[in-house]
């Protein structure tokens, strides 16, 4: 790769850290991607420091994994949470460019880049080149490696996706898309073995892997790496689910032909994960564990939201109808599914063509919770929840109608596909879209308190009466 990638920082590491700190406590938490929200930041420790470009030079670049500490952090296990770590890029620069000031971070005024303005690097062309030069060479620097399946031309343009998402997303000459991840863990992340898997299995509905990054374990207790970006192809035209269903919804247009399209499209993923990973069965102490949780988080919700208290027993007896089939006797298949699966996450190519993305799982959430089997109406009910946003979301009055419509066209779809009918199994369908919607009370009441109404109107269609 090129000679601008140098080495791994050592003796320095610290104190360029020292010097960073106050600038990345003002940075850090204003970030789409920081998930510490509210809380302020203590302080940091390094994880690992790799120089990408000479710092000493006109631009340098660095790779820094940081561990960002927070008062009041989430307990585990009664083991105090260590702190969300973050994959951070940090540019050098004696000033900014005006093309470049919203990537600024701030001006470093002590240690070893004293004097030197310091900004968000994949703003910048030439350290998101530096970036893909290493996938393209299979590069080894530092602890840092950089993997590839297929080959990679040189000299693609890069463009930061600026829309706002959980991660960061860099676009190649209309080529490939990378998305690297910003809270990180070490272990292995389903955003990159998901769609390996699935490449494997020849299944067109996701975008295969054709690059990826990750980084040593250096803590004490990691033993696997960090995943830190995958590099995938970028299909190019395409049109966000989401906004496609909104833009068809507020033309009075009928989608649920799309809807049927996507079902379709989801059930092919779902069966080529079938084939590729184990599958298991749940019985009656697997589905009572699962029945436990989710009344768990009916109870916190309730607690936290007074809106949903009327609501929760009718909501309670939704969780315990599965606790009862589980008691006598049925059982349920479970493999690897989406875990995260919306209209956001999904794909229309101007052929027509729906396609996957984005299988990283609920970031709150464990690696190990995230990588285990479900069954796959839990993707089902994420996607029926989603159409019921759409029809709150268009700007006009709610539309259920259209609701309902893509909601039965997309499992007809998805039936037409798998062989099941995700209707034909209504009580396991209604805890995990019930459940999914208690989710949802508790997110709008905590950052978005006017959208309130839309999950409260689905919890009142699921609990199935009036208020108690």
């Amino acid at each position: 790769m090129s000679q601008a990638v140098t080495r791994s920082v050592t003796t320095s590491s610290h104190g360029l850290l020292a010097s960073l700190d106050p600038l990345l406590r003002e940075w850090l938490p204003r970030q789409r991607w920081f998930a510490g929200k509210g809380r302020p930041v203590t302080g940091f420790s390094l994880v690992a420091a790799t120089e990408l470009l000479p710092a000493d030079s006109k631009l340098g670049l660095y790779h820094l994994l940081v561990r960002a500490h927070q008062p009041l952090a989430p307990v585990q296990g009664h083991v105090p949470h260590p702190g969300d770590c973050y994959q951070l890029l940090i540019g050098v620069r004696e000033a900014l460019p005006p093309r470049l000031a919203p990537a600024l971070i701030g001006h470093v005024h002590e240690g070893p880049l004293a004097g030197r303005t310091v900004y968000e690097a994949l703003y910048d062309p030439r350290p998101a080149e530096v970036i893909l030069e290493a996938l393209r060479t299979q590069a080894r620097v530092g602890g840092l490696r950089f993997e590839r399946r297929d080959e990679i031309r040189p000299d693609l343009v890069p463009r930061l996706v600026t829309a706002e998402q959980s991660n960061s997303s860099v676009v190649y000459g209309d080529t490939f898309i990378l998305k690297l991840l910003r809270r990180v863990l070490p272990g292995v992340n389903p955003d990159l073995e998901l769609p390996l898997a699935l490449a494997r299995e020849g299944c067109p509905r996701v975008p295969p892997p054709t690059a990826w990054m990750t980084a040593e374990a250096t803590e004490a207790g990691a033993e696997e790496p960090y995943v830190l970006g995958v590099l995938q192809p970028f299909v190019q035209g395409a049109s966000d689910g989401w906004e496609l269903a909104l833009r068809e919804l507020a033309k009075g247009e009928d989608f649920s032909a799309e809807a049927r399209a996507l079902g379709r499209a989801t059930a092919e993923v779902h069966t080529a994960l079938a084939r590729a990973l184990p599958t298991v069965t749940l019985a009656h102490l697997q589905l009572q564990s699962l029945v436990d949780g989710m009344t768990e988080r009916l109870e916190a919700a309730a607690q936290a939201v007074p809106a949903l208290q009327p609501y929760a027993p009718a909501l309670h007896s939704a969780f315990e109808a599965l606790a009862d089939l589980a008691a006598e006797g049925h059982t349920w298949t479970a493999q690897r599914i989406h875990g995260d699966l919306h209209l956001g996450q999904c794909l229309r190519s101007p052929a027509g063509e729906w396609s996957l993305i984005d299988f990283e799982g609920e970031p709150a959430k464990p690696l190990a919770e995230r990588r285990m089997a479900q069954p796959v109406e839990r993707d089902v009910a994420g996607m029926l929840r989603s159409f019921d946003y759409a029809a709150h979301s268009a700007g006009g009055p709610p539309a259920p109608e259209w609701a309902e419509a893509c909601r039965a066209a997309y499992c007809t779809g998805y039936a037409e596909v798998s062989g099941h009918d995700p209707r034909t199994d209504p009580v396991l369908l209604r805890a995990y879209e019930t459940d999914k919607a208690i989710y949802e009370v508790l997110y709008e009441a905590r950052h978005r308190p006017d959208w309130l109404p839309v999950p409260l109107s689905a919890v009142r269609r699921l609990a199935g009466s009036a208020p108690v």
